[in-house]
């Protein structure tokens, strides 16, 4: 389950949320590992938010479902981008997505705000929504030391990598640093591996 201040934060403020990532700097290191791992095919975003990073794969040939727990955020994905289809789903069950059935899954700093035991059933589960040579991109924002909340009730769960690589242990990791994100300006743990 998410935590349910988080996911109230985004509910509450989800159009506030949405234009200030829309009017943070391009992720375009994220869209440089995208183009150099992704293969063409079916992508799932998961934690899509207000769907900046869909409609980004959908446009570069990685065509996209979104895939969010925020009603808020969904309400606002839907509305800048109406040709594109926003789901509800909830990590780590993410129940309404069907296994095998994307070449891609981009999970893009959202992990930080499940409760640490629901980190490493997360990643299972993202990796289950592959086919045979899918691959997983997977980032998060790094918070040293114990687990914290923002100002508006957000959490930052602290956990170490290990918990995450452990999952990805039955697959082919391709990138893996630690690095600020060029949009967020926020330093961030990238992942990417294949199955």
């Amino acid at each position: 389950m998410p935590d349910p201040w988080t996911l109230l934060a985004y509910d509450t403020d989800a159009r506030t949320y949405a234009d200030e990532w829309h009017d943070q700097p391009p992720p375009t290191d994220l869209h440089a590992v995208v183009r150099e791992f992704f293969a063409p095919g079916p992508t799932a975003d998961i934690g899509c938010g207000s769907g900046r990073d869909t409609a980004w794969l959908s446009a570069n040939g990685y065509p996209a479902t979104g895939y969010d727990a925020s009603t808020g955020l969904l309400d606002e994905a839907r509305r800048r981008y109406p040709a594109l289809q926003f789901l509800d789903a909830v990590l780590p069950e993410l129940d309404e997505v069907e296994p095998a059935s994307f070449a891609n899954v981009l999970c893009e700093t959202v992990i930080m705000h499940l409760p640490p035991a629901d980190v490493a059933p997360s990643v299972r589960r993202m990796l289950d929504l592959l086919r045979p040579g899918g691959t997983l991109y997977l980032s998060w924002r790094v918070t040293p030391g114990a687990d914290r909340r923002d100002e508006n009730g957000r959490l930052y769960a602290a956990f170490d990598a290990s918990v995450v690589l452990d999952e990805l242990a039955g697959a082919q990791i391709l990138h893996d640093e630690e690095t600020v994100s060029a949009s967020s300006v926020k330093i961030i743990h990238r992942l990417i591996a294949r199955v």
